[in-house]
């Protein structure tokens, strides 16, 4: 018999066979659960169907980036290029005044 766990949004549970998600919406007034893989693939879920589910809560993944399916060039920066030291600190506008 499936432990009951109570869907939380925010908060990640694991199945059985290893699968980790995270609980992204929950209608308790239609009973729909909508949870999210870590490979970012969506399911929505029956309140009965979440209850009779064997899962367990998790920690999440160190990795968050798993289910935005980014490159390192989405994240729009050069890992090429050195960094640049050319910050202008809004701070040192305050001096002047």
């Amino acid at each position: 018999m499936a432990q009951q766990v109570l869907p939380i949004v925010g908060d990640w549970y694991q199945t059985v066979d290893g699968n980790t998600f995270e609980v992204v919406a929950y209608d308790p007034e239609d009973e729909s659960i909508d949870i999210q893989y870590f490979d970012g693939a969506l399911e929505e879920l029956d309140l009965d169907t979440w209850l009779e589910m064997d899962i367990e809560a998790a920690e999440p993944p160190e990795d968050w980036s798993g289910s935005l399916d980014m490159m390192t060039e989405d994240y729009g920066v050069d890992l090429d290029r050195p960094a640049s030291h050319d910050h202008n600190n809004p701070l040192d506008e305050l001096d002047g005044l």
